[in-house]
């Protein structure tokens, strides 16, 4: 019910207005790098100190052609200064299809794989990788097409996995082959119950069943998880299938959980840290809050005490 909410007031116009009159900077900043390269630069440098990156530029849902083409721009210099600043090998992107034109009107599929392969192409003279994000299910099949289609010159490129999606499993089967890279989360989005599970229970048993097709393949998993159970349970089944700490991957969200981020990583796990930036933060931000009540508790006392 909660998340349903925060998504509905995402996408109000007059939530959005009134959230980024607010004073909510302290809440915002928690889970967001900054507005621009310069900020995001900055934060993925100090995260890898210890810990590996990856930067979204923030941007869903692209109305026309040009954002479409400025999105493929912003990546292209953040990448150029990732490589200049000597951060690439710690530091990858990650990238949204809808921010490249997957819900354009016309040839949307076309123009988001030339896009991506744009970013594609800069990563690789940057020397990093690019990880595809997941959206809702209706971009399911389009995304996983693209990704493929993406990798037949890129074999590094990223897949993401929903697992509060009832096909999840028979995805992750069909992408745990040899050198196969997927981020496996519990899924943002709400969807609805022919293609979702709806309960708690539900979505952690699945992403169980995930995560142990993925352990037991040939890629390398990729555990995009703020519950130590999880947690816990993806170390042991590593353990099962004989992976080193170099074998997998544990993924959190910035500003979430920062000291088990570091603790982890201190442990030798490889721990990837994911990166907003940029002036489109809103629909993010409100995913974020409606993941966590103690988020949207202190945004509560935010609006409460405002002026």
């Amino acid at each position: 019910m909660l998340r349903s909410t925060m998504l509905a007031a995402a996408r109000s116009r007059t939530v959005r207005a009134a959230v980024e009159a607010g004073p909510f900077t302290p809440l915002v900043d928690r889970f967001v790098a900054g507005t621009d390269v310069a900020d995001a630069v900055a934060a993925a440098r100090t995260i890898a100190a210890d810990r590996l990156v990856t930067v979204d530029h923030l941007g869903e849902d692209t109305p026309d052609r040009a954002q479409a083409d400025a999105a493929v721009t912003a990546y292209r210099t953040l990448l150029g200064r990732l490589r200049t600043e000597g951060l690439a090998d710690r530091v990858e992107v990650s990238v949204k299809l809808s921010a490249l034109g997957q819900r354009l009107p016309v040839d949307a599929d076309k123009i988001a794989l030339d896009s991506a392969r744009q970013v594609c192409e800069a990563a690789a003279a940057a020397g990093t990788t690019v990880t595809v994000d997941m959206e809702d299910h209706t971009t399911t099949d389009s995304t996983l097409g693209i990704v493929q289609d993406l990798r037949v010159d890129y074999p590094w490129v990223g897949a993401v996995l929903q697992a509060h999606l009832r096909r999840t499993e028979g995805d992750c089967r069909d992408l745990a082959g040899p050198g196969s890279r997927v981020r496996l989360c519990k899924g943002a989005y709400d969807e609805p119950a022919s293609v979702a599970y709806q309960r708690t229970d539900e979505v952690d048993r699945s992403f169980v069943r995930c995560l142990k097709v993925l352990m037991a393949g040939e890629g390398l998993p990729m555990v995009a998880t703020h519950d130590p159970r999880l947690i816990a349970i993806a170390r042991f089944l590593a353990d099962r299938n004989d992976r080193t700490a170099d074998d997998y991957e544990l993924q959190m969200l910035y500003g979430v959980r920062p000291r088990a981020q570091s603790e982890l990583a201190a442990e030798g796990l490889r721990m990837r840290i994911y990166l907003p930036y940029g002036t489109e933060w809103f629909g993010y931000f409100m995913r974020r809050l409606g993941e966590r009540p103690a988020n949207l508790a202190f945004f509560a006392r935010s609006l409460l005490t405002r002026g």
